[in-house]
């Protein structure tokens, strides 16, 4: 079952087309990654399904995204609505400079809960998800921005979570981290798709490797293939995706 398809997916940065009549399904429940060179058009493309783009002033799209049946640059779309089931992680952990309790709480607020046990609830529950629980549970009113990097990583999927989002977008959720801090991603990613579906947009063909489902391989802001992950690595359809996968160019 797919839960966003792309179809002839063009954008424009002013005159400069960045995404080429991208058309592509994502099976829900499942890992998702996007790789390709630098400038290749993947976090572009990230940032359109849940309309981040909205947000750069010389944009221009055409084609569709349907999510949950229906497309997403419909008029009678309620933005907010759709960021809250279609989440985002970015690169650079980013709380908020308030406490740990209230950078998760600040999702729920904002969308009207206002009950105090029905808040300790969803932030125990987010934090139990992101897998960080045990480290924060004691310092839950401490500032966020003194855990560290890895930590301040799993806060943010946390936040996502707290809203109860569908799916997750990660725009290269570990390319600030450290090793150890990665793996521990990359675990909870593969723990939280069987209740989310997750997409990201990794540097690293490894870890496309070792947890993606799927991988989409972009190039000049084109979509050059598509399919399960190790029939891509193993059998890649298109010449452009081998040389890539062998490291002929990148």
């Amino acid at each position: 079952m797919n839960i966003i398809s792309a179809r002839n997916l063009a954008l424009w940065y002013g005159d400069n087309k960045a995404l080429k009549e991208v058309s592509i399904s994502i099976p829900e429940k499942s890992i998702t990654a996007f790789i390709g060179p630098s400038g290749c058009g993947k976090s572009t493309f990230l940032k359109t399904l849940n309309r981040m783009n909205d947000l750069v002033l010389s944009v221009r799209i055409e084609g569709t995204v349907e999510y949950a049946g229906k497309n997403i640059f419909d008029p009678s779309v309620d933005v907010n609505e759709l960021r809250r089931e279609v989440g985002m992680v970015f690169q650079k952990p980013n709380p908020f400079p308030m406490s740990i309790y209230d950078n998760i709480a600040y999702g729920p607020r904002t969308h009207g809960i206002t009950n105090k046990a029905r808040l300790d609830e969803i932030v125990e529950k987010s934090l139990r998800d992101a897998a960080i629980w045990e480290e924060v549970k004691d310092r839950l009113k401490k500032n966020a921005l003194g855990l560290s990097g890895g930590q301040q990583q799993r806060l943010c999927i946390a936040r996502a979570l707290a809203v109860e989002p569908k799916v997750l977008l990660m725009d290269e959720p570990t390319s600030a981290l450290d090793p150890i801090s990665t793996s521990r991603i990359e675990e909870l990613a593969e723990e939280l798709k069987e209740k989310y579906t997750i997409v990201m947009v990794t540097h690293n063909m490894q870890q496309a490797v070792r947890i993606s489902d799927y991988t989409a391989f972009f190039l000049l802001g084109e979509l050059v293939e598509f399919g399960e992950t190790e029939k891509l690595f193993s059998q890649p359809m298109d010449k452009r995706t081998e040389d890539y996968i062998t490291g002929r160019f990148g």
